[in-house]
């Protein structure tokens, strides 16, 4: 076969250890937002505050900077299987306590943030372990794809699935489901994953395993030296920042319906809209494509895939609406490509750290996006927002796109990751 063919999902779902965390990732992202829609109703019954209903579903957000920057070294310094495993045992204690009669709003509260905190680290390790499981090449990149894809469809799912729970059980039962589907998932990674080292090996794992208050500097040194190389530091704004502005549509679904005149059933579409668009051209680029081909793809489509936003300079009825949010959706398939040209660009031994780090920066810069529109919105119709946001995003994205390509590594044969220098000083995770 050549080189740069795409042997398509199948050949991802030939691989046992894929299966087990496939299934692992579909059970507990079903158990999350099914949570996350009893705990929001739960608090909302017990206080009757719409502030603090909201802040409890924001919540699932803003931990995420906590745990991808200060946590993000467990990643590298112990075996993925036991980060995995234990993240979610812990996620199922926390949830298991929020179930209790007795636990007082405040707790409920900090609970959630723990679970979201935690969150980074289980990602960022499972991204990091696909490598290990799948190799760097184009299985690992299908496979990031499917759990992308997991992920869009299990939000969908997952709102009708919690909507008909809480009608026919109470809040705390319904949150009783994400404590099974956590156990669950480390059940499968335990009996379905190998037992692989740590990526810090030898002496360096030593060092790691004996000096835990080292973990916050392992950590941050980490951010630092991933940030600090050009390369790498515009892959990753690659990844976030077209997140930050085609949040906005989403984020002002509600208020626009409602300037429309258009009732619930609209508000709905308009939600669905961009996760269609997106699982559609996610699963065409995946399965149509070689590698080279979405390589290819990547940076015409990050810089204009903000564009269909511009619809919304008009004011258009449901339908053109619909059709501009899918079309956004669909451009944010150019992850695919990009995902590649990110493990190529990380040394392994920091592998685990910049997946962490991708995954906490992703979901803080859309609850930063979706609060940024929101705001705007207290001052311009709605409409004007949502363009807005595709003409800002379309130029930030264009200058990313500009300094992608010039630090794109000059021949085919040299890997970006050996960009990456560590000081000959410095000979440990500890000392980062």
């Amino acid at each position: 076969m050549p080189k740069n063919a795409s042997r398509g999902y199948g050949a991802v779902f030939a691989v046992r250890e894929f299966r087990f965390v496939f299934a692992a990732h579909l059970l507990s992202l079903l158990g999350v937002v099914v949570s996350e829609i009893a705990l929001t109703f739960l608090v909302y019954d017990l206080t009757g505050s719409p502030l603090l209903s909201a802040l409890t579903f924001a919540l699932g957000l803003l931990p995420y900077l906590v745990g991808g920057t200060l946590l993000a070294g467990v990643a590298d310094r112990y075996p993925a299987r036991r980060v995995l495993v234990v993240c979610d045992l812990l996620c199922a204690a926390c949830v298991g306590v929020m179930v209790l009669p007795g636990t007082p709003i405040a707790g409920l509260l900090a609970l959630r943030c723990v679970v979201a905190a935690i969150a980074p680290v289980f990602t960022g390790t499972r991204m990091a372990a696909l490598t290990d499981i799948l190799g760097e090449g184009d299985l690992y990149v299908l496979g990031r794809s499917l759990l992308r894809i997991v992920s869009q469809s299990a939000q969908l799912a997952g709102f009708g699935v919690g909507g008909v729970l809480l009608a026919a059980v109470p809040a705390r039962g319904a949150i009783c489901v994400t404590v099974g589907t956590f156990l669950c998932s480390a059940a499968l990674l335990r009996f379905g994953t190998r037992d692989r080292p740590a990526r810090a090996t030898g002496q360096e794992a030593g060092q790691a395993a004996g000096r835990g208050g080292a973990l916050l500097r392992d950590s941050l040194g980490g951010a630092r030296l991933l940030l600090g190389d050009r390369r790498t530091r515009a892959l990753l704004l690659l990844f976030w920042v077209p997140a930050m502005f085609v949040v906005a549509p989403e984020a002002l679904a509600a208020p626009y319906a409602d300037s429309l005149g258009l009732g619930p059933a609209a508000l709905g579409l308009l939600m669905c809209a961009m996760p269609v668009g997106h699982l559609v051209a996610e699963l065409y680029v995946g399965t149509a494509l070689s590698p080279s081909a979405r390589s290819r793809l990547v940076l015409p489509v990050a810089g204009f895939g903000l564009l269909p936003l511009l619809v919304y300079g008009a004011e258009p009825g449901l339908g053109w609406a619909l059709a501009a949010l899918a079309l956004a959706g669909a451009g944010a398939a150019y992850v695919i490509g990009l995902d590649q040209w990110f493990v190529a660009a990380v040394p392994e031994e920091l592998r685990g750290r910049a997946m962490t780090l991708l995954t906490a920066g992703l979901m803080t810069i859309q609850g930063l996006g979706m609060a940024a529109a929101g705001l705007a919105a207290e001052f311009l119709p709605v409409h004007q927002v949502v363009a807005g946001a595709g003409v800002i995003g379309t130029l930030c994205c264009l200058v990313l796109v500009r300094e992608v390509h010039r630090t794109a590594p000059h021949g085919p044969e040299r890997r970006a990751k050996d960009q990456i220098v560590r000081p000959k000083s410095e000979t440990g995770p500890s000392a980062w």
